[in-house]
């Protein structure tokens, strides 16, 4: 004889679409099984420590805001997007050779549209397997050999260049670039030179670095770009007459055609917290108290955005950095920072010791009391 089973099955809640199905198996040989669907609302509600919140929302904003997640497309910079990329495509698909400069402001966003251009075109086979970068800055590279002992490892060449000696930088140049042809000269590999703070290599003596970078440009020998990153609206008056000369003069100026309504829309929408967050009433909140970036405020203790916040950040952002840090320095102190500050320009970056910065701050005492 089969045992008999009564099943019920119940439907509860149903004003508030909370429907949970409850199966009952009364036979005593078998485990009572019991399964609940639970309720959406139900489910999401779940509360965070606010000490865990501030660390995830510090998470978020870092990887938006600090570019390791970049934008689909740059936002108010469309035209810019299309130029640059159409430019670096030439180079790397038809080995057409070009220079430009991307001037702006600091914080528009040079970097972060140099790298979404280069994201797209590297999703492209050919490109992604036969472009080679070199990122240069001009905070790091402060002089022609440091430079070229750069572009060196970033082309993994070292085992090429070896114990030779080479006359000139052209020449040890001109030998890098050979060293990457795959066959013929038509078949050399494209190489982008990403140069950030181009003002700064204006000031390497003779300006030696630019003015081959832009005559191999110029002259075809290999498939180059060299593209700029600067925010000097006045860089080209840098430059020498022929390094000027070798220059294509294409500029690529990121000053932001936003409204302020659409400026502020972009930042709240970067400031705003998506609805995967962990905590949902925390990301309520958070959102609610979003109008202007004032987040380096934000701590465990004030973990929302409030007024008095909003102008701190203006305040900080208005400051000049070079002057804070000069302030509460003795008179001593300033002397000897102007003693060096002499120095660093007899020398040209030279290094040179303190006794050398004693003397110099010496002889203007003594100039002084003449």
């Amino acid at each position: 004889m089969q045992p008999r089973y009564e099943r019920q099955a119940y439907d509860v809640s149903e004003k508030e679409n909370n429907k949970q199905l409850v199966t009952i198996v009364t036979d005593p040989k078998y485990v009572v099984s019991i399964r609940l669907i639970m309720s959406k609302r139900k489910s999401r509600e779940k509360h965070l420590a606010v000490g865990e919140c501030v660390s995830q929302v510090q998470r978020v904003l870092r990887e938006r805001f600090c570019h390791q997640k970049l934008p689909d497309k740059p936002v108010g910079l469309e035209s810019q997007y299309k130029h640059l990329l159409e430019l670096l495509r030439r180079t790397a698909v038809h080995g057409e050779s070009n220079s430009v400069l991307i001037i702006g402001p600091r914080g528009s966003g040079k970097t972060m549209l140099l790298r979404c251009v280069l994201r797209e075109l590297l999703e492209l086979q050919e490109v992604k397997t036969n472009v080679l970068q070199v990122h240069l800055s001009g905070l790091l590279q402060t002089d022609d050999r440091i430079a070229l002992r750069e572009i060196t490892r970033q082309l993994q060449l070292e085992n090429v260049v070896g114990d030779k000696v080479f006359g000139s930088f052209a020449e040890n140049l001109v030998f890098l670039l050979d060293a990457l042809k795959k066959g013929d000269k038509s078949s050399s590999r494209p190489v982008f030179f990403i140069l950030e703070e181009f003002d700064l290599f204006a000031h390497h003596k003779n300006q030696t670095l630019l003015y081959n970078l832009l005559d191999v440009s110029q002259s075809a020998q290999a498939p180059v770009a060299v593209v700029g990153l600067t925010c000097r609206l006045d860089v080209l008056e840098l430059l020498e007459k022929r390094v000027k000369s070798r220059f294509s003069h294409r500029q690529i100026h990121l000053l932001s055609s936003l409204t302020f309504r659409q400026y502020r829309d972009a930042f709240g929408s970067e400031l705003t917290l998506r609805d995967d967050f962990p905590d949902s009433e925390f990301s309520q909140e958070w959102n609610l108290g979003v109008s202007l970036l004032a987040v380096s405020r934000v701590s465990v203790s004030n973990p929302t955005l409030r007024a008095v916040d909003v102008l701190e950040a203006s305040r900080m952002s208005s400051a000049d950095s070079k002057s804070n840090i000069l302030h509460g320095l003795s008179v001593l102190e300033l002397c000897l920072i102007i003693a060096m500050k002499h120095l660093n320009d007899i020398y040209e970056g030279e290094p040179f010791n303190f006794q050398m910065v004693h003397n110099v701050r010496l002889t203007d005492d003594g100039r002084r009391t003449r």
